[in-house]
């Protein structure tokens, strides 16, 4: 059974569209989730568009229900409050609490994730 807002939805490889977000040097391929859900998720995909940037993102919480990344290929190294660096490489998979503060501090330039959150469209906080 599905929840009444939420529709069937499918996005096939070689139609993929990516297109700027969030941030300028990467690029975000978008799932059809957060419409298909009525807003509810949002999954995509982050890739490095611009591999002479400097990709760090600097310290930063993201205001949510439920974030995970999985890394699709490629490698990167991540600054989370209270749990220092971490290194994640093809295959790892980490959960992001509500509000925990982050920087993604390199990525290979192959790197793609795949992110998952709920809400769809959720706040992103600077330290003050």
């Amino acid at each position: 059974m599905t929840s009444a807002n939420h529709k069937f939805s499918v996005k096939h490889v070689d139609s993929a569209e990516w297109t700027p977000g969030l941030r300028s040097d990467f690029e975000y391929r978008d799932l059809g989730i957060q419409e298909a859900t009525g807003g509810a998720f949002d999954a995509h995909i982050i890739r490095i568009a611009d591999p002479s940037a400097d990709h760090e993102t600097g310290v930063h919480a993201h205001m949510t229900d439920f974030q995970m990344i999985y890394v699709l290929q490629g490698s990167a190294r991540f600054w989370f409050d209270g749990e220092g660096e971490i290194e994640v490489s093809k295959g790892s998979c980490f959960y992001q609490p509500d509000g925990i503060m982050h920087n993604a501090l390199w990525m290979s330039e192959d790197c793609e994730l795949l992110e998952i959150a709920s809400p769809g469209k959720f706040e992103t906080r600077t330290p003050d």
